[in-house]
C-alpha cells in the first residue's frame, strides 16, 4: 500500500532526480527506488559490523587454531 507523503529537497537534488527522468516513471519512484537501495545498504553494514564484532571476539581462538592446522603441514 502506497502512501502519499510530502518532503523537502533542494533544487540541486530535484534537478539530479530529474535528469534521470526516463529511467523511471515518476520522481516517486525514483526516490523510492533510491530509499530501498539506501536501506539495504544500512542494513549489510549493520550485518557486516555485527559479523566482524563477533570474529574479533573470538580472533584469539581462532587465530590459535589456524597456527595448530598450519603446524601439521609439510614441508615442500
Amino acid at each position: 500500500m502506497k502512501v502519499k507523503t510530502s518532503i523537502t529537497l533542494s533544487r540541486e537534488i530535484l534537478r539530479a532526480i530529474d535528469r534521470h527522468h526516463s529511467e523511471f516513471k515518476s520522481r516517486s519512484e525514483f526516490l523510492e527506488v533510491a530509499a530501498r537501495g539506501f536501506l539495504t545498504r544500512l542494513a549489510r553494514t549493520k550485518a557486516d559490523r555485527r559479523d566482524l564484532n563477533i570474529i574479533n571476539r573470538h580472533a584469539d581462538e581462532l587465530n590459535a587454531e589456524a597456527e595448530d592446522v598450519l603446524a601439521y603441514q609439510v614441508s615442500l
